[in-house]
């Protein structure tokens, strides 16, 4: 048996150290905390060098077909990069609007080839990490594609459930299971962060966010904004911002107490099986909630006194 890609596969899940090239594939109109994940990776420059931003589709109830919910969510990512100041352009790319679906097809779209250039341009040693936190159509498409990408790149995602819970089935996973079986079946290294049971503790609430988010500038105003509009009923209610976790999990390892594990087979109907002779993976089982928000409240904070200093400085100059 040759264990010498188990052994590179290895090698690419022990922590990261120094700072990290990086993409994000994000639905960010689906929800309201992909918004928070794409500000706080923006605003961790010292530790996150984000490459690239890709729309990824998505159907909920307001959204017909998955190539309006990559539409919608690529529209949302401008937004954010609007009110901070950052060009969208060569930075932001557009996704597949189909699921890679249980025939496993893979789909084209300019945040696949653009994701394939960048893998294949990162080595072996320097892998490529990509920060998914939506249905995982554009990673797999990329992966089916060009499966050599996988020797190359290191696959954070948020989806499904813990391993010990009764099902698989949050959003992103069931978006397309078939994706997600390619994922999993692939060998590429992946770090998972499932939802119930783990990241569903990664919360916040309307008084901390007007504390802390909303007098930040435009940008805190926003995420404000699309926080409170998400319920009707701030009494007692607080709100998972989870797709923050894998950004987090990047920036500061020790939020976080994670396991090697076997990687799980994905059934047709969305459970978890064991097969403990396959390939690896980084099982996020525990994240400290606190200084993941803490270091989110901090940077918003600094980038609107840094912005607001700037700004009067020029005002001065034009005088």
């Amino acid at each position: 048996m040759n264990l010498e890609p188990d052994l590179e596969c290895l090698m690419k899940l022990k922590l990261p150290l120094g700072r990290v090239r990086c993409v994000i594939d994000t639905d960010t109109f689906n929800e309201i905390d992909d918004q928070f994940a794409i500000v706080q990776a923006l605003l961790s420059k010292d530790q996150l060098d984000l490459q690239a931003i890709y729309a990824a589709p998505f159907t909920n109830a307001k959204v017909a077909t998955p190539g309006e919910g990559m539409e919608l969510s690529y529209d949302e990512i401008l937004r954010l990069l609007i009110r901070l100041e950052v060009a969208a352009e060569r930075l932001v790319f557009k996704g597949v609007c189909e699921y890679v679906g249980p025939e496993k097809v893979a789909r084209d779209a300019a945040a696949v080839t653009d994701l394939i250039a960048r893998a294949r341009a990162s080595s072996v040693d320097d892998p490529l990490y990509v920060i998914a936190i939506a249905a995982i159509s554009n990673v797999a498409s990329a992966i089916l594609s060009a499966p050599d990408i996988c020797d190359k790149i290191v696959v954070l995602w948020l989806g499904g459930h813990a391993l010990d819970w009764p099902n698989a089935k949050e959003f992103n996973l069931r978006q397309d299971i078939g994706g997600a079986q390619v994922l999993f079946d692939c060998g590429v290294p992946l770090v998972l962060f499932p939802c119930r049971g783990v990241v569903s503790h990664l919360t916040t609430t309307v008084p901390e966010i007007e504390a802390h988010v909303e007098p930040h500038g435009a940008i805190g105003a926003f995420l404000a904004e699309r926080f409170k509009c998400y319920s009707d009923d701030h009494v007692g209610w607080s709100k998972e911002i989870w797709d923050m976790a894998p950004v987090a999990w990047l920036i500061d390892q020790s939020w976080f107490d994670s396991v090697l594990v076997p990687t799980p087979i994905l059934t047709d109907q969305a459970t978890w099986s064991v097969d403990r002779s396959r390939h690896v993976m980084r099982y996020v089982f525990h994240l400290y909630r606190d200084p993941i928000l803490k270091d989110f409240f901090r940077k918003l904070r600094s980038h609107h006194l840094s912005d607001a200093s700037g700004k009067l400085l020029a005002g001065c100059s034009d005088v």
